[in-house]
């Protein structure tokens, strides 16, 4: 007699489990297809009752009366119209599916590049900010890095755009040198070659650093919307400014943060030193005050250095001299001296007397003095007066005679080379080039406010006006017009600029360029 098989359920009961586990899978997806918009629906009523509850919670107790009345009215129109339930209906209907419906879910947070950065960033900052007698350090060898970084943003390389990280409370952040050690060491790590923004939040705690965009270079010599009395020493950042002027680069004309200063009378700061090495353009900022200045007032340059950037101004309306050698510079401020003292007079006298400040003594007067250490150099060789001795008055009484000094030299000057009467009377600060974050400081008397970029193009610098603030700073391309390696676009700016030439002096060789 054969023997019959055996159930299929008694030789494999598994294959029937399985069996039956895919035929209820596949009964919950079709019926999840065919009551799909039921649950879209069902899902965005919810929604919007929970946004109703909370705009409810929200509804301040005195006008919740009112805002039920509204909707009663509102419910009272829409029964009496015709097809008015219908169209409640079919509109609350699609306002729920659109509010139900399924969002494409969007990657945020960092990636594992970005997370790699952030690791490697905490342990870099592991040795600066642990202690090993701290109960919970918030920095620790395989710590969690998660803790620290409240707010991170990156670009499209992974590299941080913005950070927002915290520290612990027995940090010294009112240490320069300890700041400047955290700030060198998230330079490094956080992407070199570009300029980084640490902002200190001494009472929470709290350290941001800010990935800045480039300063434009584009905007050259031209006439610049400012009021009586300011010169516009370059472009800043928008958060360092408090307004924007019309400015014309290579992409057309736009608005741009100026850093501007404030001379005359009324002035805080009313004398400027500038500061910077040959070629970080310390000439073209001074002709670029140069060419405001002959807007409104008088210019007497001496150029030190002797390279002959000022010629452009020699024999022009309201320019008295330009003077580059040694008996001409002591000529010069020695006039400069007596004619500060001689307005002095005459404003004290006009106001003892109760009348207006004569017009000779009101016309600003501007000495542009350019190297000022070498012209002292050569007097103490020649056993002469050192110039800078002259500069004394005009530093001192300019404010109230209306004459601005404006002086540059190179960095190392400072303490060996001018004058204690110079560092003490322009305390209006710039600082242009490739500095190390200790020679900035000893310009501008405060840290440098960004990390230094890779590569620093000519004008660009920091500038502080008095006790403000340091502010990025970038100076307009003012180049010498008679320089020929300049393009002529901007060589015919500059000369577009410069007031008519006096018929009583005798004529400076004529640029290669026409003036006209």
């Amino acid at each position: 007699m054969a023997r019959r098989p055996l159930p299929t359920l008694l030789r494999n009961p598994y294959a029937a489990l399985l069996k039956g586990r895919g035929l209820v899978r596949t009964a919950a997806d079709n019926a999840v297809d065919v009551f799909h918009p039921l649950i879209t629906v069902g899902r965005g009523l919810r929604r919007l009752l929970a946004w109703l509850r909370a705009r409810w919670d929200r509804t301040p107790g005195e006008q919740r009366g009112p805002l039920l009345f509204i909707a009663a009215a509102v419910v009272a129109v829409i029964a009496i119209l015709p097809y008015g339930p219908v169209l409640a209906v079919a509109a609350t209907t699609a306002a729920a599916a659109w509010a139900g419906r399924e969002r494409p879910v969007v990657a945020t947070g960092p990636g594992p590049a970005a997370l790699a950065r952030l690791r490697c960033l905490y342990e870099a900052l592991v040795p600066h900010f642990g202690d090993a007698g701290d109960p919970e350090p918030l920095y620790s060898y395989k710590g969690d890095h998660t803790r620290v970084f409240d707010d991170c943003e990156f670009d499209g390389e992974d590299r941080p755009v913005r950070l927002r990280l915290r520290y612990p409370a027995y940090f010294d952040d009112g240490d320069p040198a300890s700041r400047e050690r955290i700030e060198q060491l998230l330079h490094a790590k956080a992407g070199r070659g570009r300029e980084y923004r640490f902002d200190w939040d001494e009472e929470g705690n709290r350290l941001t650093v800010t990935a800045l965009e480039p300063l434009p270079c584009d905007v050259g010599a031209q006439r610049f919307v400012t009021a009586p009395g300011e010169i516009l020493l370059g472009i800043t950042d928008a958060c360092d400014a408090g307004r924007t002027v019309p400015v014309e680069g290579e992409d057309g004309g736009r608005d741009a943060p100026p850093v501007l200063w404030r001379t005359g009378a009324r002035s805080t700061e009313p004398h400027l030193l500038v500061l910077g090495e040959p070629g970080s353009g310390t000439t073209t900022l001074l002709r670029s005050i140069a060419l405001q200045a002959l807007e409104e007032g008088e210019l007497l340059v001496l150029d030190g250095g002797g390279t002959g950037g000022y010629a452009c101004l020699a024999g022009r309306h309201g320019v008295l001299a330009v003077e580059s050698d040694l008996a001409g510079a002591l000529a010069g401020l020695e006039w400069a001296a007596h004619e500060t003292e001689r307005r002095l007079a005459a404003v004290n006298a006009a106001l003892r007397d109760g009348r207006p400040v004569p017009e000779d003594a009101c016309r600003p007067l501007w000495l542009l003095v350019d190297r000022p250490g070498v012209l002292g150099r050569l007097a103490r060789a020649e056993d002469r007066p050192d110039p800078q001795d002259l500069l004394e008055v005009p530093l001192r009484h300019g404010r109230a005679a209306n004459v601005t000094v404006v002086l540059a030299d190179e960095p190392a000057a400072v303490g060996n080379g001018l004058s204690a009467a110079v560092c003490a009377g322009a305390r209006a600060r710039v600082a242009l080039g490739p500095l190390a974050p200790g020679e900035v400081r000893a310009v501008l008397g405060v840290p440098a406010p960004t990390s230094r970029a890779a590569q620093v193009p000519p004008g660009r610098g920091y500038a502080r006006l008095g006790s403000g603030p340091a502010v990025r700073l970038q100076v307009p391309a003012v180049p010498d017009p008679y320089d020929e390696e300049v393009p002529e676009a901007r060589r015919r700016a500059v000369l577009e600029l410069l007031p008519p030439r006096r018929k009583t002096l005798r004529a400076v060789r004529e640029p290669a360029v026409a003036e006209g």
